[in-house]
């Protein structure tokens, strides 16, 4: 049979890799081809398809029986959904000052979740028992937004590494406080990755009630979800899916994409590879002199500072973003599909723009 014609046409060029974000990449292979099976035939809409409904068993291998997957769009609606499950409409969510549904998520925790954020400054992304204590007072004063819950993101924004004793301190202080506590997972198949360990080392086990489990970042079209690990903190998640604009009516073909990743070891391959890649990265950065590594190199992101010029001279070479402008502080991330030579290559033309 003859592939359909269609009027489509490359506009981009497959062979060109950047390092500004791991979201730049395309799809895995294996992921395009479990889309393909979906796809064809009919298939009950809004979750109730056969896709969705093995997720959930292949969601349990990984966190437990009683973890429940809700597929959503994208990472902002995993986090504005699960935050939302977790507070009441007088919460309040203890987080890093750099954390993304702080940062990078356009106030939607704030605007559209309805809480509010009390952040925590943080020298390396990660919050301790000591730096939530900062914020965690005032339950009983109703001119005070009430901490409900600590949200910590794992890896980091920092590309740093909570250990799953880091976790389970700080679950267990949260929870003594009367808290719940969310991970925001957009990387956490990397941190898994890095300490080599399964992902419910660091979730479930450790006492984290709700978590946002990515998948774009690690070879996925699109889609993410959030998985519910203690049945008993969350309410409604079905309604706050729907109200939230993050229920899927092919819900299937964000279901698949998990299932591709997660039934099997997919997620680790290219966790794996991508830290491998950053590892690469950091060892050729740290030979060429005038450039600083700011931080742990413990995932797929290296962060660096190097003079203004430089990195704008690099950047018509090479994407990548700014972290902080003013310092000269850059972030370099690498994806599943990033290559040696891609790295060795950037490595060279970082060598040469210091030298000129």
């Amino acid at each position: 049979m003859n592939p359909p014609k269609t009027d489509a046409r490359r506009h981009h060029d497959p062979e060109v890799r950047g390092f500004a974000s791991d979201n730049y990449a395309g799809a895995h292979p294996e992921v395009l081809a479990a889309l393909a099976l979906a796809n064809g035939g009919h298939e009950v809409a809004y979750g109730e398809d056969s896709y969705t409904e093995n997720l959930q068993s292949v969601v349990r291998s990984h966190f437990g029986p009683t973890a429940e997957a809700f597929p959503v769009f994208n990472g902002t609606g995993a986090n504005v959904v699960a935050l939302q499950a977790v507070t009441d409409r007088w919460g309040a969510v203890i987080c890093a000052e750099s954390a993304h549904i702080n940062v990078d998520e356009c106030g939607a925790p704030e605007r559209v979740g309805g809480l509010k954020l009390l952040t925590v400054p943080t020298p390396d992304g990660k919050l301790t028992p000591e730096l939530i204590d900062r914020q965690a007072y005032g339950w009983d004063d109703e001119h005070r937004a009430m901490p409900q819950v600590v949200s910590i993101t794992e890896t980091t924004e920092l590309g740093t590494v909570y250990t799953p004793d880091e976790i389970r301190a700080l679950c267990e202080h949260a929870h003594a406080h009367g808290m719940k506590v969310h991970l925001d997972g957009s990387r956490l198949a990397n941190a898994a990755a890095t300490l080599d360990v399964p992902m419910r080392t660091l979730t479930n086990a450790a006492g984290v009630d709700i978590l946002s489990l990515g998948g774009t970042k690690n070879g996925a079209l699109f889609g993410e979800a959030v998985v519910v690990l203690n049945q008993d903190a969350v309410s409604h998640m079905k309604h706050l899916r729907k109200l939230s604009m993050q229920l899927a009516s092919k819900m299937r073909f964000v279901s698949v994409q998990l299932e591709a990743l997660l039934a099997r070891d997919l997620w680790l391959r290219n966790a794996r590879h991508s830290n491998e890649m950053a590892q690469r990265l950091a060892e050729g950065v740290r030979a060429v002199h005038g450039v600083e590594i700011l931080h742990p190199v413990q995932s797929n992101a290296v962060f660096a500072r190097l003079p203004h010029d430089v990195s704008e001279r690099l950047q018509k070479r090479f994407r990548f973003y700014f972290w902080d402008e003013a310092a000269g502080d850059v972030r370099w991330m690498c994806a599943f599909d990033t290559t040696e030579d891609d790295v060795d290559a950037f490595v060279a033309a970082l060598k040469e723009e210091m030298a000129r």
